[in-house]
């Protein structure tokens, strides 16, 4: 992989991750378009492991926040007194993560085989389209961020399992999730973040270390061009996640119901055009 090449996919990935639009979708089509075998250990493991840059935009930018939860959590299990909306907060993420990790590890080998074919792509972008358009029209939208709890954190951990099927999208999942259970947009964007943390933390460390072998052989990506794309996604992340929470504040999420679906059918017109093929 060309430096240029790993910038791009960087840069892709930083707007992705957190926007409801599949990260895994749009760079397993930018890879495709630039000729890289989607299907090579080395090029899935380097998809995955530049996740770390995203990771840690989102450690950095929601620090405070991750300091306040962790602390109240810890204090709730000291002091029945001290718990809180942030310990009940805690639990919910502790809960949540621990469901799509245990679907994630189970799901495994089906998940890195069948599912990367871009039909999947295309049809998670365009099919979900339509849970995100209901999510949005139909969830009350009355319940802030002090409500949840670990049964939240629970519901939304099994629908964050569903954004395994490349296409979905983790935060569109827990997004939609959140909203058709009464919770407010930006409430529900920040859960979508406050999930996704530990999430692509342990995704991130499990690819690093069992991938190391595939991004360093001989004719693999190589470990120049996925440190690139891990600084590269870093930067970008972070000016994603600041415009998505300041987005949401006076917006709905129709602008990326559609262009989901936009990019779902040019996903479909490509493969009937033989332009790519699905893997």
């Amino acid at each position: 992989m060309q430096w240029w090449e790993s910038v791009i996919l960087g840069i892709v990935e930083g707007i992705t991750e957190f926007l409801p639009v599949s990260s895994t979708g749009h760079l397993t089509v930018v890879e495709k378009l630039m000729g890289l075998p989607i299907d090579d250990p080395s090029v899935t493991a380097y998809t995955a492991i530049i996740q770390v840059g995203a990771m840690l935009a989102s450690i950095v930018y929601f620090w405070r926040d991750i300091v306040r939860i962790a602390t109240a959590w810890f204090a709730g299990l000291a002091d029945a007194q001290k718990r809180g909306n942030d310990f009940r907060l805690g639990w919910a993420v502790i809960v949540g993560f621990a469901t799509t990790a245990v679907i994630a590890l189970a799901l495994r080998g089906f998940i890195e085989g069948p599912l990367r074919s871009l039909w999947v792509v295309a049809g998670g972008l365009i099919l979900w389209s339509f849970v995100m358009f209901a999510g949005d029209r139909l969830g009350k939208q009355t319940r802030g961020e002090e409500s949840i709890t670990w049964k939240d954190g629970l519901l939304l951990g099994l629908i964050q399992s569903i954004s395994l099927i490349p296409g979905v999208s983790r935060s569109g999942a827990t997004i939609s999730g959140a909203l058709f259970m009464g919770i407010d947009r930006v409430s529900a964007t920040r859960m979508s973040f406050f999930l996704g943390i530990p999430t692509l933390v342990a995704a991130g460390t499990f690819q690093a270390i069992t991938a190391a072998p595939d991004i360093a052989a001989p004719g693999g990506v190589g470990w120049l061009a996925t440190v690139i794309g891990i600084v590269v996604s870093f930067v970008v992340a972070y000016v994603s996640i600041a415009w998505l929470l300041k987005f949401v504040a006076t917006n709905d999420f129709t602008v990326f119901v559609i262009y989901r679906i936009v990019v779902g059918l040019v996903i479909v017109g490509l493969l009937f055009g033989g332009v790519i093929t699905p893997v």
